[in-house]
């Protein structure tokens, strides 16, 4: 998929609450990230919402793999789980 194909179908079917940059991210490791075109960022709005550590940060992904080999969902108004963390 191109940016521009990725980019019409979020004007398409995405809410339309902010007005993004035209970059359609791919991945992302550490303070990187790379657009489906393979150009390298640096990601200086990671603190901006929930990645301030980083992209795919190791420890990270291993206790969410973790947790998601036990439990993937719940629903935390109904029921009590074992884990919190």
């Amino acid at each position: 998929m191109t940016s521009a194909e990725a980019i019409g179908l979020e004007d398409k079917y995405g809410a339309h609450n902010y007005h993004p940059l035209p970059v359609v991210l791919d991945r992302g490791k550490g303070v990187f990230v790379w657009d489906v075109e393979g150009k390298k960022y640096f990601d200086f709005l990671s603190a901006y919402s929930a990645v301030n550590q980083g992209h795919c940060h190791p420890r990270i992904v291993g206790a969410m793999t973790e947790q998601a080999q036990q439990l993937n969902l719940n629903e935390s108004s109904f029921l009590y789980i074992s884990r919190l963390g």
